[in-house]
């Protein structure tokens, strides 16, 4: 409701409750009238007495003292409602207050003020969900530098170490000498993965993210990923089947939406039972397409499928496990495809896990 109607509504309940005091205390002015003027010419009355002189008193100045009573009801009447009014800008002012000092408790005001009520409360609500937010991107941050520290001294150690040991050994075979350099260069590759990530979630979080539209074979880009999954594939001897039309096509950002695919797969790969199969398939309704990934692995509990695609977070608890990165791949595949009008779930049941990208065909 915005402040147009909230002064509407107000200026309408206040005006009623004039308008009804007005018209209860005229009419008890006019009952009192009515009663003097029927007791002055109905009641047998002594023209000696006190009170007939009163009656006859008040009966000739009649019109005078009703016009002179309402005038002064009016007056006590608007006096009152003015109190009351100061009494509610009080109310208000409390209100604000309580807002600024202790946020959990709930703001009560005069029924009259039922809509500001309400709007103190929300807007109370949004400073408890805006305080929230920031707390928890406060512990994304300092997240951010605690696993950049451990994640990156890890293979920085291994690097440090190996090379050590090729400067000191002086007389090492040059099968060893291959085999230090070889540990020496994953970790750099690591390092490089690592470093690249963050760069990444940076990028998406700080910046307009602008899709560059195209329209592509969606089963020759996926079908091309998968081959340059073979070798991790052949390591853990596993199959990945596609069972899509061949002429699907997707309007999207080719290289966004390739990243994606690519982090799903790779993700099914690290989880996958070996010796067993990954399936992608799809689904076809007339307006949107639905990819599934789906592979054989451990069933992910209901509390870690809720939190899957936030940032940083890991299915595997130790962080020295190079399964799974640092828990950034998720986060960006959930926000390229949203970015793309669509949506990302996650499932999991019976040692099943299945990934599906909903996104629209056009």
């Amino acid at each position: 409701m915005n402040k147009k109607e909230i002064k509407k509504r107000l200026m309408r309940r206040i005006l009623l409750r004039f308008l009804i005091s007005v018209t209860i205390s005229f009419a008890l002015i006019a009952g009192g009238a009515f009663v003097i003027v029927w007791s002055y010419s109905q009641i047998p009355w002594s023209v000696n007495s006190m009170l007939f002189k009163i009656l006859d008193w008040i009966r000739n100045y009649i019109l005078f003292i009703v016009v002179v009573s309402c005038t002064l009801s009016i007056l006590i009447i608007l006096y009152v409602q003015w109190k009351q009014l100061i009494s509610y800008l009080v109310e208000v002012v409390g209100a604000v207050e309580i807002l600024g000092e202790d946020k959990n408790k709930m703001v009560e005001l005069p029924s009259i003020l039922k809509e500001t009520q309400d709007q103190f409360n929300q807007v109370r609500n949004k400073i408890k969900d805006k305080e929230i937010a920031a707390r928890e991107a406060e512990q994304r941050k300092n997240d951010l530098v605690v696993y950049l520290a451990h994640d990156l001294k890890t293979p920085i150690s291994s690097i440090m170490g190996y090379l050590m040991l090729l400067r000191d050994e002086k007389h090492i075979s040059q099968e060893m000498h291959d085999r230090y350099m070889a540990v020496a260069l994953n970790n750099a590759e690591r390092l490089d993965d690592l470093i690249n990530e963050f760069f990444e979630i940076t990028r998406f979080n700080l910046s307009h993210i602008t899709l560059e539209y195209s329209r592509i074979n969606l089963k020759r880009l996926l079908e091309q990923l998968v081959f340059e999954f073979q070798p991790m594939l052949s390591e853990k001897n596993l199959l990945c089947s596609l069972d899509m039309p061949t002429d699907m096509e997707l309007q999207c950002d080719a290289d966004k939406m390739q990243r994606v695919f690519d982090n799903l797969i790779r993700n099914a790969i690290n989880y996958s039972f070996e010796n067993s199969e990954i399936q992608i398939v799809t689904a076809v309704s007339d307006t949107r397409v639905t990819i599934n990934f789906v592979n054989s692995g451990n069933t992910i509990p209901a509390e870690k499928l809720e939190r899957i695609f936030e940032q940083f977070y890991r299915l595997d608890s130790s962080r020295s496990s190079r399964t799974g990165g640092v828990g950034l791949g998720l986060a960006i595949a959930k926000e390229i495809v949203e970015l793309h009008h669509g949506r990302i779930v996650a499932s999991s049941h019976d040692n099943t896990i299945c990934f599906a990208v909903e996104l629209p065909l056009s």
